[in-house]
C-alpha cells in the first residue's frame, strides 16, 4: 500500500465527515426522522455525500495512475448514495440519542467507504498488509494492555476497594461516575507511559488532585478523602506497573 493509496482512503473519510458534521443542518435530521423515506432532505443529504465522494475520487483519477477513470467515479459515488441512503433511513427508525446506534452508522460508513476504497484499487493487497501489522506482537501486546486497564481493572479495584466503600455514606455522586473517571484516567495514564512521558502523569494527577480538593474540603469527610486518594493510587500504580512491563517486553 502507498502513501498516494491511503491517501485516497483518508479523503474519502474527509469527504464523509465533512458531509454528515458540517453540511447537515440539524432541521435535515429532524425532517428524516419524521417523514423517513418520504423526506426531501434524506435526498439532498445522500446527493450532498455523492458529490463529495465523487469530488475526491475525481482528484483521485486525475493524479493517481492506473485509476478506473470516469466510469469508476460514477460507480462509487452511485454505491456511496444508495448505501448511505439505506444506513440513514434505517437510523431514523431506531431510538434517536442512543450513542450504540450513532457508532453502528458510522461504522457501516466506514465500511462501505472502505469497500469502495478497495474496489477502486482492484487489490486486497491494503487489507493483507493491515493483517500482518495487526498481528504484530507490538500491536497485540499494546491492544491486550488497553483492554485490561478498561473493566478488567474496574472489577479488580472495585473488589479490592469494597471493605472500605461500605463504610461510605451516600455522598451524592452520579452513578458509576467514579468507574468511568477511573477508566478514562488509565487509559490517559497508559497511552503517556507508552509514549514515554512519565512526567505527564504527574500533571494529570495535579489536575485531577486540583479539582477534586475543593470537594473534598468542604465534605470534611476524611473517609470519603482517604478513599478517593487511595482508589487513585491504586489505579494509577496499577497501570504504571503494566505499562512499563510492556514497554519492558516489547523492547526486550
Amino acid at each position: 500500500m502507498t502513501p498516494n493509496d491511503l491517501s485516497l482512503l483518508i479523503g474519502l473519510v474527509l469527504a464523509h465527515l465533512a458531509g454528515d458534521f458540517l453540511l447537515q443542518p440539524r432541521h435535515w435530521v429532524d425532517e428524516r426522522v419524521r417523514r423517513l423515506h418520504r423526506s426531501r432532505h434524506l435526498l439532498y443529504h445522500v446527493l450532498v455525500h455523492a458529490g463529495l465522494t465523487a469530488l475526491v475520487l475525481l482528484v483521485a483519477a486525475w493524479l493517481l495512475p492506473a485509476s478506473p477513470g470516469l466510469p469508476g467515479v460514477l460507480a462509487a459515488a452511485m454505491a456511496v448514495t444508495t448505501s448511505h441512503w439505506l444506513i440513514d433511513l434505517g437510523k431514523a427508525t431506531l431510538p434517536a440519542g442512543r450513542l450504540r446506534w450513532f457508532l453502528l452508522d458510522q461504522l457501516l460508513h466506514l465500511l462501505v467507504l472502505c469497500v469502495v476504497w478497495l474496489a477502486w484499487l482492484g487489490s486486497l493487497a491494503p487489507l493483507e498488509a493491515l493483517g500482518a501489522w495487526l498481528l504484530t506482537p507490538t500491536v497485540l501486546g499494546v491492544a491486550t494492555a488497553y483492554l485490561i486497564v478498561t473493566r478488567p481493572f474496574s472489577f479488580a479495584i472495585a473488589m479490592l476497594m469494597k471493605r472500605w466503600s461500605s463504610q461510605l455514606e451516600d455522598t451524592g455522586t452520579l452513578a458509576r461516575a467514579g468507574a468511568r473517571i477511573g477508566m478514562l484516567e488509565r487509559l490517559l495514564v497508559l497511552s503517556l507511559v507508552l509514549l514515554d512521558q512519565l512526567t505527564a502523569v504527574g500533571f494529570l494527577l495535579a489536575a485531577k488532585s486540583v479539582l477534586r480538593y475543593g470537594d473534598l474540603r468542604e465534605s470534611k469527610d476524611r473517609k470519603l478523602t482517604e478513599y478517593v486518594l487511595l482508589g487513585t493510587l491504586v489505579s494509577v500504580a496499577s497501570t504504571l506497573v503494566l505499562g512499563l512491563t510492556l514497554r519492558l517486553l516489547l523492547e526486550s
